[in-house]
């Protein structure tokens, strides 16, 4: 018995972005598939996948608003003579950044652009080298033998290269962006290297991803956020502030925002994220992010007026992040301690297991077979006379004794036994 493969979905963003695009809420759309609003959240926020006829109702209607907005951004065609269309060239997948990558140009700094199918694939068009000369072109042609050497293919990445290429990209601007968020430079390093550690463990899934810097920057983000950091003994001792009284207090002034509204600060007014895709990856709905936002502003504008503009406050927080030397480990350590933590968390689960099974056969091998009633307790009794060693009749005793022995008892006579 086979079973029938899953219907393809999009990733969770897409399918949030796609809703947005066609104006539903989330209630209507929970609606015209027949679930909850709370499921179609979970769907949207990756925490649960559907599954059976929900999958395929679900998948069904996507489809229908992905063609829907397809025929809204479409052009009306030109009346001139028909042509052969060329074809068409893969989609690029845009992966925004910020605009504090290192060892960038101000152009690269705000995206990446890669393959749409994935990341350890690239397949660029053929290079067209330099024009052809007529007179060069026209003595090959007279000679039979001299053919030109057919362009060698590009050959495609290997995991590992692709991994390495996107972590020396965005590792540097996203330790900045995470140093921000935090205000601690090795907590910023240690999150975004844990990220990528748990993105090298899960890279099928992030290579396919559509934005896969904005996966690991959500990693990064959750690491470094997490409540339990503040009970760990490198929390409790404070690093040195920036030397420059400007940064400190903009960097104070972040610190001391809620953790949703830094973060929806940071990726909207920093990174430069859209709104949809900012309450997208905070997992919040679009309004109540625009209000975080707002919030977040007028906090900020309150202690800092001269940052009441958002292009001033981009500016001044792509600054602060600069101003401060964060390095980031080499991508090769930082896949090698994704493999060393995958063994050693196997051979804990191996251990583990075998615990258990030694633990269960000792308990089966000395276990007893059959039921054993307990042993009563003890208990004292009274009024019982002691025991008293042997020794002399008393006088009453003895007469009592000579009276038995005088009297003639019922029955009949013992028989004793006598030779002949």
């Amino acid at each position: 018995m086979t079973r029938s493969p899953a219907t393809p979905l999009p990733p969770p963003k897409a399918r949030r972005r796609l809703r947005e695009t066609a104006a539903l809420t989330q209630a209507q759309l929970a609606a015209r598939v027949g679930v909850t609003r709370e499921t179609v959240r979970a769907w949207e926020s990756g925490r649960t996948t559907p599954r059976g006829r929900k999958r395929e109702a679900y998948a069904k209607l996507l489809n229908t608003l992905a063609g829907e907005a397809t025929a809204r951004r479409a052009k009306p065609a030109p009346t001139t003579s028909p042509e052969p269309a060329p074809e068409p060239a893969p989609v690029p997948v845009v992966v925004a950044v910020g605009a504090w990558s290192a060892d960038a140009s101000e152009e690269a700094a705000d995206s990446l652009v890669l393959p749409a199918k994935s990341l350890d694939e690239r397949r660029p068009g053929p290079d067209p080298g330099p024009k052809a000369d007529p007179e060069a072109a026209t003595e090959q042609e007279s000679g039979p033998e001299s053919r030109p050497d057919p362009t060698p293919e590009p050959a495609a990445l290997t995991p590992a290269q692709a991994f390495d290429a996107l972590y020396e990209f965005s590792a540097p601007a996203l330790v900045r962006q995470t140093f921000l968020l935090t205000g601690r430079r090795e907590l910023a390093r240690e999150s975004v290297e844990r990220a990528f550690q748990v993105a090298w463990e899960h890279w099928p899934e992030v290579a396919r991803d559509r934005d896969p810097v904005g996966w690991v920057r959500a990693a990064a983000y959750e690491y470094a956020l997490s409540p339990w950091q503040r009970f760990r003994l490198r929390h409790r001792h404070p690093e040195p502030p920036p030397a420059d009284p400007g940064d400190r207090t903009l960097l104070n002034t972040l610190l001391r925002l809620p953790p949703p509204h830094r973060r929806t600060l940071l990726l909207y007014d920093g990174v430069g994220l859209g709104l949809p895709e900012t309450a997208a990856e905070t997992e919040a709905s679009t309004p109540a992010t625009a209000n975080r936002l707002l919030h977040a502003r007028e906090a900020v504008a309150h202690r800092l007026p001269e940052l009441a503009d958002p292009e001033v406050l981009h500016r001044r927080l792509a600054e602060l992040a600069s101003t401060e030397r964060l390095r980031a480990a080499r991508p090769p350590t930082v896949r090698m301690g994704s493999e060393r933590r995958a063994r050693l968390l196997t051979r804990a689960a191996i251990a583990f297991t075998v615990a258990l099974i030694g633990t269960t056969a000792l308990t089966l091998r000395t276990a007893p077979t059959h039921y054993e009633p307990p042993v009563s307790p003890g208990e004292t009794v009274r009024g019982v006379p002691p025991k008293v060693a042997p020794g002399a009749l008393s006088d009453e005793q003895l007469e009592l004794r000579q009276r038995l022995r005088d009297q003639l008892q019922d029955g009949p006579e013992r028989l004793t036994p006598r030779l002949e």
